[in-house]
């Protein structure tokens, strides 16, 4: 990777770890003195409370930090990837009947069957469209939708920012996805032009370089079909190196989030003593 985009992306978490350090700051600022603030409705837990002000910090702040953090990294997502790609968002498109009735007998046979998923099952997929579609048109939001004009590839990508694809919403993530392909083929008809879908996260639950697995979302993925951690990040920087220098640079501008923490803390102790 060259340095000039290197520094783009060193730029762009940087950046982003800013933001999100400037909106909790303003967030738990506001909060202060609302008796319907998270911190501070915390305190009415009184089992919480009582096991320490601080464990009670933790508890009530780790839940909205997860959530808000989740879609800093989404976001950042984006931004890496406009360094690469031709980023786009929602799909206006259309879908036929034809196409949800396969999509749901794909899922039965992964459900109940347990048939082993493959690309071709929906990539081979035909029906006849009609001239007017009008009463099928359908709009999506995506949360990565990528371009790449030299190899005319499209990526939809829906990111688990988590880390952990939830089991029991597999089923429904590959519902999506399978609905945004046929809304984008649809949306092409060009067979010139590939459409590829994935389910990321941005971290291994099981730690990186460690075997990926769960068992219920494989039902219903290829291997193909997923960019678990390391992969997210290498495919929106299009680099191998680019979970590395995603990373290198997170772990400085962490120091933001540490000490934004700490005020944050410190405010909420000295005015609940």
């Amino acid at each position: 990777m060259d340095n000039l985009k290197k520094k783009a992306i060193q730029e762009v978490v940087d950046t982003s770890i800013k933001s999100f350090v400037d909106g909790l700051d303003l967030k738990y600022t506001s909060e202060l003195n609302s008796p319907d603030g998270v911190i501070n409705l915390k305190k009415n837990n009184v089992f919480i409370a009582e096991l320490g002000k601080e464990f009670m910090f933790y508890s009530a702040f780790v839940r909205s930090f997860d959530s808000s953090f989740g879609k800093i990294l989404e976001n950042m997502g984006n931004a890496i990837a406009k360094l690469s790609f031709d980023v786009r968002g929602r799909i206006d498109s259309y879908l036929l009947i034809q196409q949800s009735q396969h999509i749901d007998y794909l899922l039965l046979e992964y459900e109940t069957n347990h048939t082993k998923p493959k690309i071709e099952d929906y990539s081979n997929f035909t029906c006849m469209h009609p001239k007017d579609v009008t009463s099928f048109m359908k709009s999506h939001e995506t949360d990565n939708y990528f371009y790449n004009p030299i190899k005319k590839e499209h990526y939809i990508i829906e990111l688990k920012a988590g880390g952990d694809l939830d089991n029991k919403k597999s089923k429904v993530e590959k519902n999506e996805l399978l609905q945004e392909y046929f809304l984008l083929k649809n949306l092409i008809q060009d067979s010139n032009e590939k459409i590829k879908i994935y389910l990321a996260t941005a971290y291994n639950k099981y730690g990186e370089g460690k075997e990926w697995k769960q068992g219920r979302v494989q039902q219903y993925f290829t291997k193909d079909e997923l960019l678990i951690g390391k992969d997210y990040w290498n495919f929106v920087c299009d680099s191998d190196e680019g979970f590395d220098i995603v990373f290198e640079q997170y772990k400085k501008s962490a120091v933001y989030i540490k000490n934004v923490l700490t005020i944050i803390k410190d405010m909420y102790f000295k005015n609940n003593k």
